[in-house]
């Protein structure tokens, strides 16, 4: 009897390896599959990891260029993100369009429909849920797939809650990326320096304006509202009796807007691009405003294609361009949106 056979997005590091081995261990026939979105030297080495993990396993490697898509979608998005006064998450742009949109759309031309990826996250009942791993639990990233292909993912590392294990699984094997660490940075982003890479990316220019109190006192210059973030305190270069924070980017006039840490704690925010992966989603919640915070007790309502967040507890430095992800008590992903209003 054939084996059926899955996809496996390889990224050439340690966690898509191991998910690789325990696909075979499980029966499927596994095809490695590389995404080349980008042409540097990293993306090279990452595919000739891939290339020899596969070969280490006895599975068959493919390489899938989609550069010329990676940078109208994503890395442009991520530029005109900035250039509006917002902050983006590339990740979750290229999980939507790319780990679980072209990819999946490029495995079925291959007569295969189940599709796999070492994310830290899982599928119980049909549904999206968190990782056991708390600490690399991945669910936030992945809010924005296609509820449709749900039950056609694999994510092979949902029963370990913790990376050690992973490894461990690595060095047993013996192969060639048990040690290979963990990639913290955004992949097109060299050295994880925004700021140089949006100077280089960005045709016009980048004019500098006023940093001002709400009620409009000017405290001094900045440099581009690109360099600046919600919640920033680091580098605004003014002098105050107490510390200020950025509260605000108004692209409209230019301006970056600072205050105590007090304001920056806000209740409600609207998000769009919402992406829903439940049925009904105007009920009590809990949301996440960045991957790494603790989910909130929230209620959540669709209005007008927009998703409306009322937390019980206000939430600090909620930020334009992040994403809010809803989970309900028992860590299922209810869906999410890209943050466009704070109230």
């Amino acid at each position: 009897m054939a084996k059926e056979k899955i996809a496996l997005g390889m990224s050439g590091g340690v966690d898509s390896s191991v998910a690789a081995y325990l696909l075979k261990e499980q029966g499927y026939e596994v095809i490695g599959i590389t995404m080349m979105l980008l042409n540097d030297e990293k993306t090279l080495k990452a595919i000739e990891d891939a290339k020899k993990i596969c070969q280490e396993l006895g599975i068959k490697h493919l390489i899938l260029d989609l550069k010329e898509e990676f940078k109208e979608i994503v890395i442009n998005n991520f530029i005109d993100a900035y250039k509006a006064g917002k902050t983006p998450n590339p990740c979750i742009v290229c999980n939507k369009y790319f780990k679980f949109g072209l990819f999946y759309e490029k495995i079925k031309e291959l007569g295969i429909t189940k599709i796999a990826t070492g994310h830290y996250a899982s599928i119980e009942n049909g549904k999206l849920k968190m990782s056991k791993s708390k600490d690399k639990d991945q669910s936030y990233f992945l809010y924005g797939i296609n509820k449709d292909i749900i039950k056609n993912i694999v994510f092979p590392l949902e029963e370990y809650d913790n990376k050690e294990k992973v490894r461990e699984i690595a060095t047993k094997l013996n192969l060639s990326t048990k040690e290979k660490k963990d990639s913290q940075e955004i992949c097109f982003v060299k050295d994880n320096n925004y700021s140089a890479f949006l100077k280089d990316n960005i045709k016009e220019k980048i004019n500098s304006g006023n940093i001002c109190l709400k009620d409009g006192t000017i405290l001094g210059k900045h440099n581009g509202i690109i360099n600046y973030t919600i919640g920033q305190r680091k580098g605004l270069c003014i002098s105050y009796s107490e510390p200020l924070y950025v509260v605000e980017i108004n692209k409209e006039e230019n301006k970056i807007i600072v205050s105590t840490n007090d304001d920056l704690f806000k209740d409600t925010l609207i998000a769009e691009d919402i992406n829903i992966l439940v049925d009904d989603i105007n009920q009590e919640v809990y949301a996440k405003i960045r991957s790494r915070s603790i989910p909130s007790k929230a209620t959540a309502t669709i209005q007008n294609n927009k998703l409306i967040v009322k937390f019980n507890e206000k939430q600090r430095a909620i930020t334009k361009g992040q994403s809010v992800v809803l989970y309900d008590e028992n860590n299922y992903c209810l869906g999410g949106g890209i943050i466009t209003e704070i109230n």
